[in-house]
Formats: C-alpha cells, sequence, structure tokens
C-alpha cells in the first residue's frame, strides 16, 4: 500500500553544474526538493519507485542509467545504459543528492496516456510492497507567460494554482479527474504522473496529509514540490 509520496519538478537547470550560479528560486526548489524527498524514509517504505511522465510507458530496473548530455552536462546516472527519459534522470539525481539510494524501479508513464490507464497504474503501484512510497515527477503548465516554453496560454494560471491546491491538499479527486487534452494543449509535463499518484493514494481509501513546500514559476514553468504522508496512528 501507498504510505508515503514526495511530488518534485524535473527542470535538467535543478542540477547545479548545470545551474551554474543558480538564482534564489533555484535554490529554494532544490532545497524543498531534497526536504520532500528526505520525508520518505521517515515511512519506513519496502519499496521506493520513481514515476515520471515520458513519450511511452515504460518500466527500468534500479540499475538503469540517464544522461543529461542533451542539456548540455555530462552527468549521468545509474550503472546501465542512458534510457532512462528526463523525468525519471532528475529523479535519481535527486535521489543521489538526498541521499537516499537507488530506487526500487523506475515507472515511465505516457504523457497522452488516457487517466484511466494512469489510476491503473497508480493502484498497480501500490501494491508492489507492503510499505510503498512514490517519487513523482513532474512540471505543471509551461504556458503561463508570454515568456514561457509554450507562449502564454489562456487558462494555463487558474489551472496550475487548481493544480498547486490538489497537490497540496491531497485532493486525489481532482488530480484524477485531470483532463488529458486541456494538460496537453496547456503544456502540463506532470498531468499523468499525477493521475498515477491519485490512482495509488486512493486504492486504499485511506486519506493522506499533506504539505506544498514550493509552488512557483520561475522560468514561467509551474513547479511544485510536495509531500504526502499517512496520518500517525494512535
Amino acid at each position: 500500500m501507498l504510505v508515503a509520496a514526495a511530488v518534485c519538478p524535473h527542470p535538467p537547470l535543478i542540477v547545479p553544474r548545470l545551474a551554474g550560479t543558480a538564482s534564489p528560486e533555484l535554490d529554494g526548489l532544490r532545497e524543498a526538493c531534497l526536504s520532500a524527498i528526505g520525508s520518505l524514509a521517515e515511512a519506513r517504505p519496502d519499496t521506493l519507485i520513481v514515476v515520471g511522465g515520458a513519450d511511452t510507458t515504460a518500466s527500468y530496473e534500479p540499475e538503469a542509467g540517464g544522461s543529461l548530455a542533451p542539456w548540455g552536462a555530462d552527468v549521468r546516472v545509474g550503472s546501465g545504459s542512458p534510457v532512462l527519459p528526463l523525468s525519471l534522470t532528475i529523479g535519481r539525481l535527486l535521489l543521489d543528492m538526498a541521499r537516499s539510494g537507488p530506487p526500487s524501479r523506475y515507472e515511465a508513464v505516457s504523457s497522452a496516456a488516457p487517466a484511466e490507464a494512469c489510476s491503473r497504474l497508480g493502484t498497480d503501484l501500490s501494491r508492489r510492497g507492503r510499505r510503498v512510497a512514490l517519487l513523482v515527477m513532474g512540471d505543471g503548465s509551461a504556458r503561463l507567460t508570454v515568456a514561457s516554453p509554450g507562449y502564454f496560454g489562456q487558462g494555463a494560471l487558474s489551472y496550475n494554482e487548481a493544480l498547486a491546491r490538489a497537490l497540496g491538499g491531497a485532493d486525489v479527486a481532482t488530480l484524477a479527474a485531470l483532463d488529458p487534452g486541456e494538460a496537453g494543449e496547456l503544456w502540463v509535463a506532470g498531468r499523468a504522473a499525477f493521475q498515477v499518484l491519485a490512482g495509488a493514494a486512493g486504492a486504499g481509501g485511506d486519506r493522506f496529509r499533506s504539505d506544498l513546500l514550493y509552488d512557483a514559476a520561475p522560468y514561467g514553468v509551474g513547479y511544485f514540490v510536495a509531500r504526502w504522508s499517512l496520518p500517525e496512528t494512535p
């Protein structure tokens, strides 16, 4: 069953070697990510799975490799061939930065996957161990301003704000109801991964406690950091 989750974005510039002289926003983002990931250990998981959006849905073993060479940095993770998509590569880098060790496995989910498929994947992942933790990698809208990668999109700001509320409030129903078409139009790279989280969290019928640690758009892209945990039982 799912006992904890951390949600982080996956901009390559979160890696200090790429960021150079990091801006205060990136410093704060990086610190929030490491804090969220660090909280996963407190849940004592026996299975840690990194989930992130990609071109196609695929599973990868713990030794799978990833590379940031396409983004201008000779940074590699894992001992295997660099097959991990960007979201999972950044996820592994953040785990290494947090000194959390490798995950039990990686799960890439197609950015075009229907909501129902994402939910089913989440339910399946929640059953991969007695105590499952997820590191969910996903960005918000990349159409928040005229300087955003996707230029300004009507409705992007309100959509991004709704995402922040849902992630900060462990609102499984809102995440599960996200429309893939609207998310695609607004360049929301994390939609599928967020719906996997919703499927995993909803599988056991538990109500999660949540904290939104970061919500900003330093490059015109919505970045969120959140942590979800089960309330302590007496």
